[in-house]
């Protein structure tokens, strides 16, 4: 009879069950992307910081306005009629427990509320914009780098010419000759719209060329050809595969689009072919400031620091989502 072999080795070898004595049943859950993407942003304070301001301004632009007063209410007695400019308040701003930003100084509008209902026109212009020219760029983009060929170099040609385009002077020459009534839209209701237009549909190249890489990238992945051998066809490869893959790079970019078109507002409403006054406009609050600068600074720094404070909190929100949907880019 052969003898026993021994084989050597320590308790945990020969019961290694006691490794998980006291570990709980849960299975492991793996994370998606979004998941960690998230907390990626999560460790970005300043990113988190710009969120929170863009998202209290989005609030205040929304519900502010029907807790303020009228904008468009004149409070003469305030007004130093000879100076026009407000005859209190620090740098004759007119502040009072009344007025926390001061008053407008010919006519004595409260300037709290000509900020938060500009910031309404704004906001609403610039967001408008954006998802017109990321719905035009990104399906055109993607379109030129999914199929290639003759339908890239169209589309990628008409890139160039709108590039091309004096966008500042054609805004002005197109707001200069829209007429007064289009639609049962009138005034400042139908330039909201022209602005819109004009920001919005001028503006697509710049995400298309974008897109346009991305999906030239995703194109010859192996997802993708995955799916064209199961028997996939174009529509479907190019609207289930390769679009929700970018995702990520739309999400950035629209957060960086934003504040450019808010900016570009300003401008053509600073230009005077913006919003009509005395419906208020960051703009618009700018050039009645131009006049009476000397006398009331404050009038000026208000609107200022408030584009200010908007297009860095979208810049800080936007480098933030960037580094966290694609680290590498750090």
């Amino acid at each position: 009879m052969a003898a026993p072999i021994e084989v050597s080795g320590s308790e945990t070898e020969a019961h290694p069950e006691d490794l998980l004595k006291g570990v709980s049943g849960k299975a492991i859950e793996g994370r998606s992307l979004g998941q960690i993407a998230w907390l990626r942003l999560k460790r970005d304070k300043v990113a988190l910081g710009g969120g929170v301001v863009v998202l209290l301004l989005i609030v205040i632009a929304i519900v502010g306005p029907w807790f303020l007063q009228d904008p468009l209410k004149l409070n003469q007695d305030l007004i130093d009629t000879t100076l026009q400019r407000p005859k209190d308040g620090f740098l004759h701003s007119g502040i009072s427990k009344d007025h926390w930003f001061g008053v407008e100084p010919t006519y004595g509008a409260d300037l709290l509320a000509r900020i938060v209902k500009g910031a309404r026109v704004s906001l609403l212009v610039a967001f408008l914009a954006t998802i017109l020219s990321v719905v035009i760029g990104s399906v055109l983009g993607g379109l030129a780098g999914y199929f290639g060929g003759w339908i890239d170099t169209l589309i990628a040609r008409a890139m160039d010419v709108f590039l091309a385009f004096p966008l500042l002077l054609f805004a002005i020459a197109l707001v200069g000759v829209v007429p007064d009534e289009v639609l049962g839209l009138k005034q400042n209701g139908l330039r909201i719209w022209v602005l819109i237009f004009v920001i919005g549909f001028f503006n697509w190249p710049y995400v298309g060329r974008i897109i346009r890489g991305q999906a030239l990238s995703l194109r010859e992945r192996e997802f993708v050809d995955a799916s064209r051998a199961l028997g996939a066809g174009h529509f479907h490869i190019f609207f289930r595969e390769i679009l929700p893959n970018l995702f990520g790079p739309i999400l950035v970019y629209s957060t960086l689009l934003i504040p450019t078109n808010i900016l570009f507002e300003a401008a053509l409403s600073f230009l005077g072919v913006g919003i009509i006054p005395p419906e208020p406009s960051w703009g618009n609050m700018l050039t009645l400031a131009v006049p009476t600068y000397q006398s009331t600074p404050f009038y000026m720094v208000v609107p200022g620091m408030a584009i200010f404070i908007t297009v860095m909190a979208f810049n800080l929100l936007g480098d933030g989502l960037r580094d966290a949907l694609d680290p590498r880019a750090r």
